[in-house]
């Protein structure tokens, strides 16, 4: 007579405790509206002021603050500090995997950031001594994908340093990164674009190529305006040397 085997689900089903119960609290704070519509609001790449997500969210910021520390909790968020501002994005491009996987069961278009920054400021200024606006956030990209720049610091305060290939490719250009870092500053950081919403390079390395620019006359000021124009020179060496169509 043969015996009927049986399913033993704690010897069959291996699945370690701990794994289970991370996958359920992450679950749990997408899970919650307000939450959701936060995280689903950051899949666009662009950082947002905890207000501004409280809006979105539908919650008074109190509230909202309750809700993106528990995101932060279960690393689906992180926050720059920026002065007195906390802007908030993905933690990963895993959280934005794993949402977008979500949307794809469920369906559904997202709402893309709408800057009201003006065309000509939002294209380039100066932040500081530092260039900000889309070419500089198109320019930071660039520099972290040809690996002149890598990533370093933590989530609230990302910082910057210079390969040797990096190195190289800017001393061609007439920066001096050895000079920059000599000074009594930060050398290079994640500077948040108030237009973009991505970073762009703050600190002694991105005055030191806002001076290059100057210099090369790749860029002019406005009069009496934090307005940058890219000149015909500079799109010509932006082209050639980055790849990029400003």
């Amino acid at each position: 007579m043969l015996l009927q085997e049986r399913f033993a689900y704690n010897q069959t089903m291996n699945v370690d405790d701990s794994t289970d119960l991370a996958v359920a609290k992450v679950a749990s704070a997408i899970g919650e509206h307000a939450r959701s519509r936060i995280l689903f609001c950051l899949m666009d790449g662009h950082a947002r002021t905890g207000t501004e997500l409280a809006i979105v969210a539908g919650v008074n910021p109190s509230t909202a603050s309750v809700h993106l520390a528990r995101l932060r909790q279960e690393d689906l968020v992180s926050v720059l500090v920026q002065g007195k501002c906390r802007y908030y994005s993905l933690h990963n491009s895993h959280v934005a995997s794993a949402l977008e996987a979500l949307a794809i069961i469920v369906g559904g278009p997202r709402r893309s950031f709408q800057p009201s920054t003006p065309l000509r400021l939002r294209s380039a200024r100066t932040c500081y001594d530092h260039m900000a606006g889309t070419v500089s956030v198109l320019l930071h990209d660039r520099l972290m994908t040809i690996r002149w720049l890598q990533a370093t610091g933590h989530e609230a305060s990302t910082t910057y340093d210079v390969t040797d290939s990096g190195a190289k490719g800017l001393k061609s250009l007439g920066i001096d990164v050895e000079q920059a870092r000599r000074l009594r500053r930060r050398f290079a950081f994640a500077c948040l674009d108030w237009s973009e919403r991505k970073p762009h390079i703050g600190g002694a390395l991105g005055a030191a190529i806002l001076k290059m620019l100057f210099e090369r006359r790749w860029a002019v000021q406005d009069l009496d305006s934090r307005v940058l124009s890219i000149t015909r020179l500079g799109q010509r060496e932006f082209r050639s040397r980055f790849d990029l169509e400003i």
